[in-house]
């Protein structure tokens, strides 16, 4: 009924092909979304079980899936909701190894991680083969939603280097609050809808900052590095 959608719209999100990566509290809500709105394939990689600890954020999973592989808990409930899409599990560590392979088969990759190595070869893997990244992160009551990917900016235009180990406490070891990554990644499944029929304005070398505790927000523009070492000229 969308003017901005229409029929032709949601034929494209019908053909859509959408990898996720992680399987955790930013990739239930995107996976659910996505597969709500009729997106005709979603990938899902990682390679971890259900934990207890994951069931105040992570809504595809109950107690009774404890020790159970993520993806393919997630793949039955997602096609309970709706049969006709086409989840494909990969249960497996997503690095400079196989990321390539994997991205090839997908439109757009969406970064529902939660650690600095998985952000960067994303990065730079949506770079090498031109496909949009749709980045989000959570720490705490924090949010960040931005689309990167393609001819840039990326992520090294931000941080040329991830963070030396130790560096930077990461969410999984701080905590996170419950709602926060149902926020997020409702909005990065939004960015990819956006994508895929082509409306509205999206992201693209822009983020968002959504502060939960004080419900503030706030955007910062992304510059392309001319001199980035993966979407620029290099130094």
């Amino acid at each position: 009924m969308l003017p901005q959608v229409d029929a032709a719209g949601q034929e494209k999100i019908k053909n859509s092909k959408v990898l996720i990566v992680g399987a955790g509290g930013l990739g239930c809500p995107v996976a659910m979304e996505l597969c709500c709105a009729g997106v005709g394939t979603i990938g899902l990689i990682d390679f971890d079980v259900v934990d207890i600890s994951n069931l105040q954020r992570q809504l595809l999973y109950t107690e009774q899936d404890v020790g159970k592989s993520k993806v393919y808990v997630a793949k039955q409930r997602l096609n309970e909701m709706n049969s006709d899409v086409d989840v494909i599990c990969i249960e497996d560590r997503l690095d400079e190894s196989n990321a390539t392979e994997i991205f090839e088969k997908f439109d757009i990759i969406v970064d529902a991680t939660d650690n600095f190595d998985a952000r960067y070869i994303i990065s730079d893997t949506c770079v090498k083969l031109n496909k949009p990244h749709v980045y989000g992160a959570i720490y705490e009551f924090y949010g960040q939603v931005a689309v990167l990917g393609g001819n840039g900016p990326c992520l090294r235009c931000l941080n040329p280097q991830p963070p030396e180990k130790g560096e930077i406490i990461e969410a999984k070891d701080v905590g996170v609050f419950g709602a926060i990554p149902g926020v997020i990644g409702s909005l990065q499944a939004c960015e990819v809808l956006k994508l895929i029929i082509g409306a509205g304005t999206t992201l693209k070398g822009r983020m968002i900052f959504i502060d939960m505790l004080n419900m503030a927000f706030d955007e910062v523009e992304i510059p392309k590095y001319p001199k980035c070492t993966s979407c620029g000229k290099g130094e």
